[in-house]
């Protein structure tokens, strides 16, 4: 009589296939990262004058006063940061939205925040005439702030309080009112006009070596609270029921969700213009690679949303060399395509 070939135990045969998926989503962590970091190696080397890796290097290691070192850590270094600090604002704030709103269309702008910010900076500019970055991040956090505030008011009245639904009709709402202003303050100072027409398309050229210092306390206070936030953001994701069945506060975790999306945008727009594409495109990109799990879709968003920016202000560098477009009109152009594959792409639609 043959003998039963004996069985793993079940807890071990449930492991196994964790640890590979585990395994997977490292290695496509890693593997973001090395594009972010040959995207960060492009930014410094690309330009009207393009400079070898060689001479990027000796620059990096020996700021020797000569043209070369001037390139690379005055005009190129700034921009390049401030792309990178900005990216991953924009990546994990879409994803923050799109997890709250249980929205997978879902972006920083749906919200109002986007618009609020970019208000903030418009009215700095046309009623007080302040035109530095410290000003701009200032008020476009102001403007942030209250239009997240008005949002969530909106869709906490009545009963239910909060829920998804009355995020999206309140911001939509809240978004066309603070547009609204932002375009009538433009349109009746022309100065006004003049100077914020290309910060309005979104471009990283504006970047100074302020511009970093000044955003850079607010993109950590908000990536620091989203990741906080990963266990409530996955219970969330069950419905409403369910997460308050596994414990999780829901006003307490959208009020947070929402007051770290603020900061992450009051921060990304004043620093370089209202981006499209990116908070939309990018968390999709996050989930195809590694699921669902907010504790490797925000961490992927991180790194992809600044890669995908980079590679972005790179491309608007070349095209027209030597003028350059707007990393905005850049990823304008590339976004949708890409965005409409990804969405065609049943996987990925499951926020």
């Amino acid at each position: 009589m043959a003998t039963k070939a004996p069985t793993a135990p079940l807890e071990e045969q449930t492991r196994s296939p964790l640890r590979k998926r585990t395994s997977t989503r490292t290695l496509a962590v890693l593997g973001t990262l090395v594009l972010l970091l040959t995207a960060i190696a492009l930014s410094l080397a690309v330009g009207s004058r393009s400079l070898s890796l060689d001479t990027v290097v000796h620059a990096l290691l020996h700021d020797d006063g000569s043209t070369a070192s001037s390139v690379v850590w005055d005009v190129r270094m700034p921009r390049t940061l401030a792309g990178v600090a900005a990216g991953a604002a924009l990546g994990v704030a879409g994803a923050l939205i799109q997890a709250l709103t249980r929205n997978p269309l879902a972006d920083p702008g749906l919200l109002g925040i986007n618009a609020g910010a970019a208000t903030g900076v418009v009215l700095s500019l046309t009623a007080l005439g302040l035109t530095s970055m410290w000003a701009s991040v200032w008020f476009a956090m102001a403007g942030a702030v209250v239009a997240g505030l008005l949002a969530y008011s909106l869709a906490s009245g009545g009963r239910g309080g909060a829920t998804p639904e009355r995020l999206a009709l309140g911001g939509a709402v809240i978004a066309a009112v603070f547009t609204g202003v932002s375009q009538t303050l433009m349109l009746l100072d022309a100065q006004a006009l003049d100077q914020l027409r290309f910060w309005s398309v979104g471009s990283l050229a504006r970047a100074d070596s302020g511009t970093l210092t000044t955003i850079m306390p607010f993109v950590v206070a908000g990536l620091v609270l989203a990741l906080a936030l990963v266990r409530p953001l996955n219970a969330l994701a069950l419905g409403d029921d369910a997460a308050r069945a596994l414990g999780a506060h829901l006003d307490r975790t959208r009020f947070l969700g929402l007051l770290a999306v603020t900061l992450l945008c009051g921060a990304a727009t004043s620093a370089v213009g209202p981006l499209v594409f990116v908070g939309l495109a990018v968390p999709h990109m996050a989930r195809m690679i590694a699921g669902a799990d907010q504790r490797w879709t925000l961490p992927l968003s991180m790194l992809l949303a600044p890669a995908l920016l980079l590679y972005a202000d790179v491309l608007g560098r070349v095209v027209v060399r030597p003028d350059e477009l707007d990393a905005g009109v850049v990823t304008a152009v590339i976004g949708a395509p890409l965005f409409i594959a990804l969405v065609r792409h049943r996987r990925v639609v499951t926020a």
